[in-house]
């Protein structure tokens, strides 16, 4: 009985240590003992007691004027934690869930340069199999939903640039080969934080894209769903964003608080 008692108190500390660093991470500076208590909901001796242990543990920093920041040794294990992420194995279980709700093919593509390189998919039967959302698979960033996502995150003379060295060639009708068409695609999707493939890069074959972004806010996937030109459902835009932020916050990316 008193061995369950002091897990219990051990589990207990631990969820209020961490309710702490929760309110250290969303306030933009130094946070004082009472507010802490505050949005805590601890007693202010309570605080004050795992804050000195904390503290101690250079997980918080102590400020001159009593007030607590988060502290070195988190940088340091973010690092370590950062240095050993791989992208394709935190999304896979998201996009796998993805590809359950809806049943469409889901890809994850980077950016190499000028081109969108697919790194994780899923499929099942009742998805077609195209060679360029295939793993490994390439494609220029303007014909793909992904890609114009991280042509989006570009700025204007990096987007010029890019449509001068590659000459924005088109594989369908519906490819967009004209800088002027590509700056209005792309001003649409810095909007909304949603991308299309209108059977831009194949002919009966459309795609929505969504962003993900690691713990600095940076660019550094896109998440799609790729069907048949007859089964595209606009629906999807809400799960696909929702699952494009699941995999972001699983990789330390956190929204910016609203001022």
């Amino acid at each position: 009985m008193a061995e369950q008692q002091a897990e219990k108190g051990s589990i207990q500390v631990i969820e209020r240590m961490m309710s702490l660093l929760d309110v250290l991470a969303d306030m933009p500076g130094p946070v004082s003992l009472k507010i802490l208590a505050q949005r805590t909901g601890l007693h202010p001796s309570t605080a004050h007691r795992i804050l000195a242990v904390m503290t101690g543990a250079a997980l918080v920093e102590r400020q001159d004027a009593g007030t607590y920041a988060l502290g070195i040794r988190l940088l340091e294990l973010g690092n370590i934690v950062k240095s050993r992420i791989n992208i394709r194995q935190v999304a896979l279980p998201y996009m796998q869930q993805l590809h359950e709700l809806i049943g469409e093919a889901v890809n994850l593509g980077i950016r190499h340069e000028d081109e969108i390189i697919y790194v994780e998919r899923t499929s099942s039967g009742s998805s077609l199999v195209r060679v360029v959302y295939l793993v490994g698979g390439r494609a220029p960033l303007h014909l793909t939903s992904v890609g114009k996502l991280f042509l989006a995150a570009d700025g204007l003379a990096d987007v010029r640039a890019y449509a001068r060295r590659t000459g924005l060639p088109g594989k369908t009708p519906h490819s967009l080969t004209r800088l002027d068409a590509l700056e209005k695609e792309l001003d649409k999707i810095r909007r909304h934080e949603l991308a299309y493939d209108n059977e831009e890069a194949e002919i009966g074959l459309r795609c929505i894209a969504a962003p993900v972004r690691n713990d600095e806010g940076q660019l550094v996937a896109g998440l799609s769903v790729s069907a048949p030109s007859d089964r595209h459902n606009p629906d999807w835009v809400r799960p696909i964003k929702a699952t494009a932020n699941e995999i972001s916050q699983a990789l330390g990316f956190r929204q910016p608080l609203r001022t």
